[in-house]
C-alpha cells in the first residue's frame, strides 16, 4: 500500500469494504490515532477497538486482496467522474453530521455546495395521484425561487416531480441514491436523463455506497436517513401508511428536524401517511408560505 495515502484515503478504503457500518468506523476513529493505522491494525487491535471477531477476520481477508487497492479505487472514481468527501473534511454537510450514524464517506457527482443554507427534503409515493402532482406544482416553485434547495431520492413519482420542479424553476436539487453512482447502477435507469440534468444544473447526485454497489432493496431505508439528515425540514406529499416516505419522516424526527405534511383525501390510501403525520403533530402545509415560515423567509 502506497505510503503517500493519508487518512482521507483510508476512509475511502473502509467504505469499499461494505460489511463495516458507520458505527464501527466511529469506533475505529476513536481508538486509533488515524485511519491508516486502523487499516493496518492486527485482528486483536481491531477487536479491542470494538469490532466483532468475525468482522475483524473478514476485514483482514479483504484487506489482503486486490479489491483493497486504493489506487484502483481512485481510478474507478476518476473514470466515473465521482468525487468523495469524509466526515473529517470541511466540505461535509454540517446538518448531516448531526444525525445518528452519519456516513463516514459521501460520494457525489456534480457540485455538493456546502454554502447552501436552506434545504428542504421532499418525499412521497412512487405512485402518485393528480392531487399529489398538483400539490407539488402549487407549493414548490415559490419555495425554489426563495433559494431553498430541494433534496429527494430520484425515485419514481413524487421524488422525480420534486427534482423536476426545482430544475424548471432555476433551482438547485440534490438526489440521494441507494446505490453506487457509477453509470451502470444509477437507479432507476429510467431517470438517467433526470440525473444528468441535476448535475448539469449545478446540483448533485449523492450516495454513501461506493461505485459498483447495486440498488439492493435494503439500501433504500438506509439512504432515507441521509435524505432527512441533509435538510432542516422534510415535506411528505402522498404516501401509504407503510412507505419509505414515512421512514424518512421518522428519521427527520429522530434528528430533531421539522416534519411537514400535505393533507389529503381521507378516502385515499395515498393520503393515509401525511394525514397520520399531521395527527401526530406534523405541520400542515397548504401553501408555500407555510414552508417559507419554517425558514424564516
Amino acid at each position: 500500500m502506497n505510503n503517500d495515502y493519508n487518512s482521507h484515503h483510508y476512509y475511502l478504503a473502509f467504505s469499499f469494504f461494505q460489511k463495516i457500518e458507520p458505527a464501527n468506523i466511529k469506533k475505529l476513529k476513536i481508538f486509533f490515532s488515524n485511519m491508516r493505522q486502523a487499516f493496518f491494525a492486527s485482528p486483536s487491535e481491531l477487536e479491542r477497538a470494538g469490532l466483532k471477531p468475525s468482522l475483524a477476520a473478514d476485514f483482514i481477508i479483504w484487506r489482503d486482496s486486490p479489491a483493497a487497492s486504493i489506487k484502483t479505487m481512485l481510478e474507478i472514481l476518476n473514470r466515473e467522474k465521482i468525487s468523495f468527501i469524509t466526515w473529517d473534511d470541511p466540505e461535509y454537510p454540517s446538518l448531516l453530521k448531526e444525525i445518528f450514524a452519519p456516513p463516514p464517506v459521501l460520494y457525489y457527482k456534480g457540485r455538493l455546495d456546502n454554502t447552501i443554507k436552506n434545504n428542504l427534503s421532499v418525499v412521497g409515493s412512487r405512485k402518485h395521484s393528480s392531487y399529489g402532482q398538483r400539490a407539488i406544482s402549487e407549493l414548490l416553485p415559490t419555495v425554489v425561487r426563495h433559494n431553498i434547495n430541494i433534496v429527494s431520492g430520484l425515485a419514481l413519482g413524487i421524488d422525480a416531480l420534486a427534482h423536476q420542479v426545482a430544475l424548471n424553476n432555476g433551482g438547485v436539487t440534490w438526489a440521494v441514491l441507494g446505490s453506487g453512482l457509477d453509470y451502470r447502477n444509477i437507479y432507476p435507469p429510467a431517470h438517467l436523463q433526470l440525473a444528468q440534468a441535476i448535475i448539469d444544473s449545478g446540483g448533485a447526485l449523492i450516495s454513501e455506497f461506493p461505485p459498483g454497489a447495486p440498488p439492493y432493496r435494503q439500501n433504500f431505508p438506509q439512504r432515507n436517513r441521509i435524505v432527512a439528515g441533509l435538510s432542516q425540514a422534510t415535506l411528505v406529499i402522498e404516501s401509504k401508511i407503510r412507505s419509505g416516505a414515512l421512514i424518512t419522516a421518522h428519521y427527520a424526527l429522530d434528528a430533531n428536524r421539522e416534519v411537514l405534511a400535505v393533507p389529503g383525501n381521507i378516502c385515499s390510501e395515498f393520503s393515509a401517511g401525511p394525514n397520520r403525520l399531521i395527527k401526530s403533530g406534523a405541520k400542515t402545509i397548504s401553501s408555500p408560505d407555510d414552508i417559507l415560515e419554517i425558514y424564516g423567509l
